[in-house]
């Protein structure tokens, strides 16, 4: 039986690194022209190959919808830009590293917020289905990639942004700041089975915890220092992916895909109070491309919020759940 070496493998991993209530995820994608295919924002269940290194960069544009027709102080468009490398260290354990940057724009220029944003690191740990639960192998068959495939994942974000950004009045925004002040935590698993020689289902189920971050003195808060934590959130996601078109001689792959992605917002904290405005959930839907080619994967997916049930959702403008579209495009390699 011809053996299929994940030299191309697929290799998905997700930190979530928001900024409050809206924000960017990472998703890292290379295939190999056979074998499963992977969604563009949630993790697949496959890991690096053994002493590989993995390049990534994504932009994540989000247009808010917006309340009012007067040119205000309402969110206008956010862009969070994300780079990110990985290394094999066996075949069922990989290691990535994350640094974002983040630019929030209001419609009225009052207080537009740029910079660098927490980085955050992430563990994959890869397993399988195959007469019993084992760790992935450095090399399968091709009908061992057709077994289910799995993996639990672990990240944090280091206090490397800065949560004190102030507005023209010398207030705290913590919406606007690119820092969370202390290190929030991740815990999520995979399943991914091919379903036949086209066809990839996978599903991604994840959590992110904050901690509770004292504020520098802020005139809003008389002058004295304050906490905020923000809620935890919560995500199931799904995805179908098709491989549509490929071309050996070219080393081309071209595959369609349709993610579902559900996210449970808790409520923000703020002197240990819960805040109003804060909070819900939101189902999105995503259709998307990705190409591969030689060693390079390139995706692209528009983010659509298709349902919310938000806390007090008039106060939620620029939040998560009031896009009026997110355009997402990444591109990765494997050296």
């Amino acid at each position: 039986m011809r053996m299929h070496r994940l030299a191309l493998g697929t290799a998905l991993a997700m930190v979530a690194l928001p900024a409050w209530a809206h924000h960017g995820v990472a998703g890292l994608g290379a295939a190999g022209l056979e074998g499963p295919g992977a969604p563009i924002e949630q993790s697949s269940s496959a890991t690096l190959p053994e002493g590989k290194i993995f390049t990534y960069f994504k932009v994540d544009y989000a247009d808010w919808e917006t309340y009012t027709p007067a040119r205000d102080d309402e969110a206008k468009y956010s862009t969070f830009w994300m780079a990110g490398l990985g290394y094999g260290v066996t075949p069922w354990l990989s290691l990535y590293a994350f640094l974002p940057y983040h630019e929030k724009v209001d419609e009225d220029g009052f207080f537009n917020t740029y910079g660098f944003a927490d980085a955050a690191v992430n563990a994959t740990l890869g397993f399988k289905y195959d007469d019993g639960f084992r760790l992935v192998p450095a090399k399968e068959s091709l009908d061992d990639l057709e077994d289910w495939h799995f993996t639990v994942y672990a990240g944090a974000t280091l206090p490397t942004g800065n949560p004190n950004l102030r507005d023209p009045d010398g207030n705290i925004d913590k919406g606007k700041s690119t820092g969370f002040g202390e290190p929030a935590w991740t815990l999520g698993a995979t399943a991914s089975k091919m379903l036949d020689e086209r066809w990839t289902l996978n599903f991604d189920l994840s959590n992110l915890w904050f901690q509770e971050n004292t504020y520098d003195a802020d005139p809003a808060h008389d002058g004295e220092k304050f906490t905020g934590q923000f809620g935890d959130e919560f995500r199931f996601n799904t995805a179908l992916i098709y491989k549509a078109y490929t071309n050996p001689d070219a080393r081309f792959r071209l595959d369609t895909l349709l993610e579902l992605n559900y996210l449970h917002l808790g409520r923000d904290k703020e002197d240990g109070v819960a805040e109003s405005g804060t909070g819900g959930d939101i189902l999105y839907v995503m259709p998307g491309v990705r190409a591969y080619w030689e060693n390079v994967s390139f995706a692209l997916g528009v983010k659509l919020p298709v349902w919310q049930d938000l806390n007090e959702e008039d106060e939620q403008q620029g939040a998560e759940g009031k896009e009026k579209y997110r355009l997402i495009f990444s591109v990765s390699a494997l050296f």
